[in-house]
């Protein structure tokens, strides 16, 4: 206890000591938001991977897919490897960082503006971005604090206050200029802790075809092609985590920043080795839950017999890492939730200070000005996200999912067209986002599971573009 108290001291330490770095070379809007628009390619992928991989992946993911799915969660990892990571920086890379210059945009909201010719489309981005990024940040929370309630046995709502109050702080200081230092001391602690993660894991279970094994005995489902769920569960839990990458604003924000098209072929191969690596680990490691972990062995896991599906990770971690590797792997999640977190803040600060404030309140506000309402609003929504945390109002995976997937069913469609193409309009784009969003938020009010309703209402949102936009035409005509 002693060790980790000492080790997570002077890991906090060096947090503050790049964030006041990074408060000094911030002078203007530009370093806090975007890092000067000048982050090279190694900076620039781990910023990625360590803004895409979280405490979500790591405590609810990873345990309630691998429980559900076993080894079929794998395709997860297969295909945000190769869609959310390696695809979006081949076709959208060098593509948005363009789009920014010749735009002359710092924001995807401000982009749909310029692009669709709309200030109402920039408003209503501005507040999607805003509302659903909210309860992300509350699963990345949730997620953290039960890590350190396991690990330190603290309650809850002590774990998430104090991780709060570092988050803003850490955020508030310096901006993407200390993220973008920092995250690749967190790359490489999380490569470090999944390799180790890995082989504790095999070790404690007698290797891979023991635990295969002992898996097909439980249920023969957790080692075939798709587990017990079934497919469309699955292909919905795919498709959400792989394609909403495409349209998400904190992700699309680290092109804004990279350096140049060099930057972009090397962060490519940098961020998608990357993803194999730690997605692919977590999964597999998931899938052991139902091995290691029983209601008889790990009570603080289950209720009346059930998996509490956050808690499985966290049980299973200290039950598999040798004690004088845990530190490792609580530094492992807490390097992923804090890159995650700093993105998420910065995003969503920026969408009401530069796209709604300085959009429509005051639109001569001074960048000075700019600069020091996005740090208030930094810990304002990091004030928000905790209390949403602690409100714990459902499973990791289903918080995660309604927000990935309003954002997704959002934005898809009016992005993905509007980069790649000149025909679409207005009208299709401001229908595709407007529609796609409701039939996701009513799919999920109706009773649908999260990651199913964020599916679908991407796949109506990413198809009404086109359509509407010819519609249009023909009727205009």
């Amino acid at each position: 206890m002693v060790v980790k108290i000492l080790v997570l001291s002077a890991y906090a330490l060096m947090i503050i000591t790049i964030g006041i770095i990074g408060l000094r070379k911030t002078k203007s809007f530009s370093d806090f938001f975007l890092g000067g628009g000048n982050v090279g390619p190694w900076m620039s992928a781990f910023s990625y991977g360590t803004a895409y991989f979280s405490a979500v992946l790591f405590i609810g993911f990873a345990g309630k897919i691998g429980w559900g799915f076993g080894y079929s969660g794998l395709w997860i990892a297969f295909f945000n490897a190769i869609a959310g990571v390696l695809l979006v920086w081949a076709l959208l890379g060098w593509r948005i960082k363009k789009m920014s210059l010749e735009y002359n945009v710092s924001t995807l909201s401000e982009f749909l503006e310029k692009r669709y010719d709309s200030s109402f489309f920039k408003l209503m981005s501005a507040i999607v971005i805003f509302v659903f990024m909210i309860p992300y940040s509350a699963a990345v929370f949730m997620g953290l604090s039960y890590l350190f309630t396991s690990n330190f046995g603290l309650e809850y709502w002590h774990a998430l206050a104090f991780m709060g109050m570092f988050t803003a702080l850490y955020v508030v200081l310096g901006g993407y200029k200390s993220m973008a230092i920092i995250d690749m001391a967190f790359g490489i602690i999380m490569t470090a802790g999944v390799i180790v993660l890995l082989i504790s894991t095999v070790n404690a279970g007698g290797g891979i075809p023991t635990i295969t094994f002992k898996l097909s005995e439980i249920d023969p489902k957790l080692t075939q092609w798709i587990g017990s769920p079934g497919f469309w569960p699955l292909f919905s839990l795919i498709f959400l985590t792989s394609i909403a990458p495409f349209a998400m604003p904190q992700l699309v924000q680290k092109f804004y920043a990279i350096k140049d098209h060099r930057s972009v072929k090397i962060g490519m191969i940098a961020s998608t080795v990357f993803a194999i690596l730690i997605g692919g680990i977590a999964y597999f490691v998931g899938s052991t839950t139902r091995i290691f972990l029983s209601p008889e062995n790990n009570p603080n896991a289950f209720l009346e017999g059930k998996p509490l599906f956050d808690r499985l990770m966290p049980e299973l971690l200290t039950n598999v890492v040798h004690p004088s590797l845990s530190v490792l792997l609580l530094l492992l999640i807490l390097s992923a939730s804090m890159s995650t977190l700093a993105a998420l803040v910065l995003i969503s600060s920026s969408s009401f200070s530069k796209d709604f404030y300085a959009g429509f309140i005051n639109k001569k506000v001074s960048d000075k000005s700019l600069t020091r309402l996005m740090r208030y609003m930094s810990a304002f929504f990091v004030l928000l996200s905790v209390v949403l945390a602690y409100m714990n109002i459902d499973s990791i995976v289903a918080i995660l999912g309604i927000s990935w997937g309003a954002i997704g069913s959002f934005f898809l469609g009016p992005f993905i067209w509007g980069l790649f193409t000149k025909w679409v309009n207005k009208f299709g784009a401001l229908s595709s986002g407007l529609i796609g969003l409701t039939v996701c938020l009513v799919l999920y009010l109706s009773g649908t599971p999260s990651p199913e309703a964020g599916t679908i209402g991407m796949i109506v949102s990413f198809l009404i573009n086109p359509l509407f936009s010819y519609l249009y035409k023909i009727v205009k005509k």
